[in-house]
Order: structure tokens, then sequence, then C-alpha cells
């Protein structure tokens, strides 16, 4: 698909915190979120300003990432510095005892320092990306420069203990989602702006092909109605030729590269975009918007008949109309 449409804002909601990273919608049409300060935040109401309600429902301690709400009203938490986590009673009412838990803070051997994103099978399996094993998080643009690929894909079992390594050696793990057959998950590499498939069943179970490449940016959190809706991809920003020019550059350049980005002041562009894709991996929507107040669009999700935009950059989400809605 070559042309794409407006991506129409129609307000922003100030959460009282900086970088939701990630929005993902419950049942009754609430969007959580996580912020730099460690809290993860409710927002109720988002179709009305006037009645928008913001609730703090934990504090992890860390730097939360990636949401994934499961059936019993427990929380997912990738957590950038303290790891995989499980919020006990995401569901409940504000103000209720809710315990943090730590499911997986090594992998291999290593203590996990950049866990990006996550979801859960309905057999209780869970996975997760971790984006790098060279940079943490606030050095998240030194990744991206250098180009490491020291990404994975990881498995908790259902029963937990020793999380699998699955995959290994891609560009900026980020996003997940599995079809909506459970049969593949599909992985964002943010660094190589494209989408991998690894298969879960059949014939190719293990294996791991390109789902969709040269996507017209850079790929971030995946999200999706368990219903059967389309993929979401959320383009954190527009492809950078000098950039894709300096991934094909020898490590040595790229690291000295790196040193310079991770130090140098960096502001995004106003060029925001999101996708949605089918289990073929056919983009079937293209929304866009050029010189956008609202930057970075790390994450999407649907709300109350509207999309919802998470940044890590922003200090509150963008509320926008979703084509084809009345």
């Amino acid at each position: 698909m070559d042309r794409s449409t407006a991506l129409v804002p129609v307000r922003y909601v100030v959460v009282g915190g900086r970088g939701p990273e990630d929005v993902v919608a419950d049942a009754h049409g609430r969007v959580l979120t996580g912020v730099e300060d460690g809290r993860i935040l409710r927002l109720d109401g988002l179709a009305d300003p006037d009645t928008t309600r913001v609730e703090v429902l934990a504090e992890t301690g860390g730097r939360p990432l990636g949401l994934e709400l499961l059936p019993d009203g427990a929380l997912l938490v990738c957590d950038a510095e303290r790891g995989l986590l499980r919020v006990d009673g995401a569901d409940t009412a504000e103000g209720a005892d809710r315990e943090v838990r730590v499911l997986a803070d090594s992998v291999a051997g290593e203590r996990l320092r950049f866990c990006s994103n996550v979801v859960a099978l309905s057999d209780g399996s869970v996975y997760f990306t971790v984006s790098s094993r060279r940079h943490p998080l606030d050095h998240w643009i030194g990744e991206i420069v250098e180009h490491s690929g020291t990404g994975r894909l990881v498995r908790l079992a259902p029963d937990g203990g020793t999380p699998e390594v699955l995959l290994e050696g891609l560009q900026f793990a980020n996003g997940l989602v599995p079809s909506t057959d459970e049969s593949f998950l599909v992985v964002a590499e943010t660094g190589a702006c494209r989408l991998t498939r690894y298969w879960l069943t059949g014939p190719r179970a293990g294996q791991s092909e390109p789902f969709a490449e040269n996507l017209p940016g850079m790929p971030d959190n995946l999200w999706r109605d368990r219903l059967g809706g389309p993929i979401r991809v959320a383009l954190a920003g527009p492809r950078v030729p000098p950039l894709d020019l300096l991934h094909r550059s020898p490590a040595g350049v790229r690291r000295t590269a790196a040193r310079v980005a991770v130090r140098a002041p960096y502001r995004p562009t106003g060029t925001i975009g999101v996708l949605a894709l089918d289990d073929d991996g056919t983009i079937v929507q293209h929304l866009t918007r050029r010189h956008s107040g609202f930057r970075m669009v790390t994450s999407v999700c649907e709300a109350d008949g509207h999309l919802v935009l998470g940044s890590i950059w922003e200090h509150g989400v963008a509320v926008c109309e979703l084509p084809g809605a009345k």
C-alpha cells in the first residue's frame, strides 16, 4: 500500500508524568500506560476531556515500558531497569493493594536490563523482547546508531522457570503481537525498519522469516484487538537515509558514531505515523501526520472508538480519529 491517509488528532490528554511509552486498552475502554517515574497509570473516560480520570495503579520502582493485560486481571510489565514484572489486580478499583512481583530479571546468565515488550498466549506462555544487550534505555539512540543486532526474543513457560532465548541477532527488538490463531509471533525490529515472523507451530516452528520489510518508518510497539483486528504498528519516526547508509558501515565506524550520538542533543521530528497490517504482512492502512505537535509515537491502541497514541517523549497521550468510525 503506497498511499497514506491523514492521522487526525482529536485531543491531547496530559497524564501527569513523562513518557507514556506503551498504551493498552482494557475491556472497559480504559487505557493503561507506564511513565518515567515508575508509575503505572489508568486513564478512564478519554472520550470526554471533562470527565477523564488518571488513576495510579502501581509503582514498579523502575521504568515501565511494554504492558500486557492478562485474562485474570493481572498486568505484565516490561521494566527497563527491573525486568519482567507482574502486577496483580490491575483491573480493580483505584487504591487497591496490588503486589508487584519479578518474573524474570536475567536471561542466559545476564541481567535483563532492556526488557521492551511482552505478550501472553492462551496456553499461559509468555514471550518478551530484549531491545539491546549493549545499550540501556537512556542510551537507546546509541543502539539505533550502532546497529549492534543484540536484540532477543525470549519465552517464559507457563510454570515460570528459566527464560529461554528463541531468537538472537535482532535489530532493536521491540513490539510483539501474536497472529490471530497464535501460530506465529510478529516482532518489530526498530533499527531495521522491519517486522519479523517467528513460527510457533506447524512445520516451520522455531524458524523466523521477514514479515514486512522496508517500512516507511521505524516500528516501535505493536497492538491488536484479540478479536481479530489488524496489527497496528506505531512508527516512532520516519526513515533516515543517512542512518540507513551508516548501518552498512564497518562495526568500528558505527560504534564511534554511537558514542557521539548518546552525547548529542536529540529532538524527534514532527512526522508521525501508524500502520495496520493483516496476518499476511500486507499493509492495509497507513496513517500519517507531518508537522505534528505530538512527537515520537511509540505505541497505539484502540479505545472508546478512537486511536490512542503513546510516546516516550511526551507528557501525555494523543487521542485521534479511528478511520472508518462514525
